[in-house]
């Protein structure tokens, strides 16, 4: 039904706030009626019209449409929906707001229902921004091109820089729904940052140390994002939950026992590890033992598996980095030899095996399987980045060199859509810019490349979700690229808060002091507001009593007068008085110069003989 006619305010007024149809009929409709009756008419009318072809671009456009709004907007969708749909059943009632008819240049002027008022307008939000009655080849044009130009899906237009601390940041987690962020670094330190918390001044809200003084070497959320795996410098990894509250730790192995497999944890420092992708109690780690272990967070005594890297000769090799593949049936390892070995993850004999895949003695800081799980990226410090399909693995499908490394951690990760390939470099001090390369993943071919800072990139990560991309670097920050128009929340829900201004403490109020079983005649009333009680403080004669200003000249009234009373105070008071200025000592001296040579009294006569 509709609602009484309103006061008409002021026309400017009215179009400067964007409601052309101030003043006219509003209307009240029940949602999922509208969602019912929208869906229908729309599969009617598609049917009718377009046919089969048609009524699928419709679904997909108004998909897209769905996908590309900001949530709250699913309203002016529907008022869109609404209003294309009145156009076409003209004669029957109107079903909710309309489209005003000078806001849509293309649009045919609309008939109203109405018999009785032919020029009213309803109230009703216009098209949404950027939804004209354009054709649906256009936006398949437009998507044609982005898949053409993969450039144009790096969310990097703009950024914002978290400050980790001064030292290399080494290590970077986000949850899986892309609310926070964990940053570790060489400073011992684990900061946590919430996108929906933060406000412009960019603070982290929790600082810790959860490895005494060992370098954080990896931070990783779980797949629930309920527990965050910390491996540092020592043996003994650790699981935290999501407020940094210690959950387990692992066990340290005998150092004395020479097989490994009999000990029940590593027994040397710790280089990487990675949770299971699929079993979320379950993670891996490997160390400077020469063993690579799973573990479950329920247990905490010993280990689940061993696995140990062979070299060519058999003997023992460090592991430096390690992973899971994407469905978690296989463990992948980095060896310092060169070597890239796989494992079943149920068998410990290795069924894969590249020798010679990174120079031997290098440290191979990263592996990482794509999406699809076809193929698998690993960044060397022989300062190459590879890709490998693990089927045939004796020579790499593609490889990019020349890129300079200098940490056992730098990182290299896929976009979201498979296609890209990022890794960061590393450069020394006052040697240019660590930069953040892109590789297209089928070519290799370098796609593009950001200059971060005027230190090492260090660690990088692509979120799917957020469609973000962190990185920490080797001077203790941690950057975050976004694009406004594809990246979701993340950094932008805290850039478009301001900064919070400090309550300036009330200086005057005392502190109040409860004590709530005092006798009656000590109890203090309760306080009412501040302001109730600075007044009763001014009446208060001792309370708003006037210091006494200092005395000048000779003391009185029983209080010291400011100088020339005692002693002491008349030998300070002429101290003061003498102004002899001692700032250039040469000249100082100089000044009994004359005296010295006409009168000579201590030097002279010593030496007259």
């Amino acid at each position: 039904g509709h609602a009484e006619m309103l006061g008409t305010p002021d026309p400017e007024l009215a179009a400067t706030m964007g409601f052309s149809g101030f003043g006219k009929k509003a209307r009240t409709f029940d949602l999922e009626a509208m969602f019912e009756q929208t869906r229908r008419t729309a599969v009617e009318r598609s049917r009718k019209v377009l046919g089969k072809k048609c009524e699928r671009s419709l679904l997909l456009h108004s998909k897209t449409c769905f996908d590309l709004l900001p949530q709250g907007d699913v309203r002016s969708v529907l008022d869109w929906l609404l209003y294309s749909e009145s156009e076409d059943n003209s004669n029957e009632a109107l079903s909710g707001p309309s489209m005003p008819s000078q806001s849509s240049a293309k649009g045919p002027t609309e008939d109203t229902d109405d018999d009785d008022d032919d020029d009213e307008e309803f109230i009703g939000p216009p098209l949404p921004p950027g939804f004209k009655d354009s054709d649906d080849d256009n936006d398949n044009d437009d998507t044609e091109e982005e898949d053409n130009n993969p450039v144009k899906k790096i969310p990097d237009s703009h950024e914002i820089t978290l400050q980790h601390g001064t030292k290399t940041v080494s290590a970077l987690g986000l949850d899986p729904s892309g609310a926070r962020l964990i940053t570790g670094g060489y400073d011992y330190d684990v900061k946590f940052w919430d996108f929906a918390g933060m406000d412009a001044s960019l603070q982290a809200f929790r600082s810790l140390q959860p490895c005494e003084c060992h370098q954080i070497k990896s931070l990783q959320y779980s797949s629930t994002g309920d527990v965050i795996l910390v491996v540092s410098g020592n043996s003994q990894a650790k699981v935290l939950d999501r407020d940094g509250f210690p959950v387990m730790e692992c066990i340290k192995g005998d150092q004395y026992i020479v097989d490994m497999t009999n000990t029940k944890g590593h027994t040397a420092m710790l280089n990487s590890g990675c949770w299971h992708p699929k079993i979320k109690e379950e993670f891996l780690t490997c160390s400077n033992d020469g063993t690579v272990r799973t573990w479950d967070v329920n247990n905490e005594k010993k280990h689940k598996s061993v696995f140990k890297p062979r070299s060519v000769q058999g003997k023992r090799v460090i592991p430096t980095t390690c992973t899971y593949s994407r469905d978690g049936k296989l463990i992948a390892a980095g060896c310092q030899d060169g070597s890239i070995q796989i494992w079943d993850r149920n068998m410990s004999v290795s069924p894969f095996h590249c020798r010679q895949a990174h120079a031997s003695g290098t440290d191979t800081s990263c592996l990482t399987f794509s999406y699809d799980g076809t193929v698998l990226a690993s960044r060397g410090g022989d300062d190459t980045l590879k890709i490998w399909d693990i089927r045939q693995f004796k020579k790499p499908l593609n490889s990019a060199d020349g890129l300079p490394s200098f940490f056992p951690m730098t990182d290299c990760c896929f976009s979201p859509d498979d296609k890209i390939l990022v890794t960061g470099t590393s450069v020394k001090k006052g040697g240019g810019s660590g930069k953040l390369f892109f590789f297209y993943r089928e070519t290799f071919q370098k796609l593009y490349e950001i200059e971060v800072t005027d230190a090492s990139v260090v660690r990088c990560l692509w979120h799917p979700k957020l469609n973000q991309i962190m990185v920490g670097t080797g001077n203790g920050l941690a950057k975050v690229y976004y694009d406004p128009v594809k990246s979701q929340r993340g950094a932008k829900l805290c850039v478009v808060k301001t900064k919070r201004k400090e309550r300036q403490a009330e200086t005057l109020t005392q502190d109040y002091i409860i004590t709530p079983h005092a006798l009656p005649m000590f109890r203090e009333p309760r306080q009412r507001s501040t302001r109730k009680q600075l007044e009763k403080d001014r009446l208060d004669p001792m309370k708003s009593h006037k210091p006494e200003p200092p005395v000048a000249g000779a003391g009185r009234g029983g209080r010291v007068g400011t100088h020339g009373v005692t002693l002491s105070s008349y030998i300070v008071k002429n101290i003061a008085l003498d102004k002899t200025d001692d700032s250039n000592p040469r000249e100082a001296i100089l000044r009994h110069a004359k005296e010295a040579e006409e009168n000579p009294y201590w030097v002279a006569p010593a030496y007259a003989k």
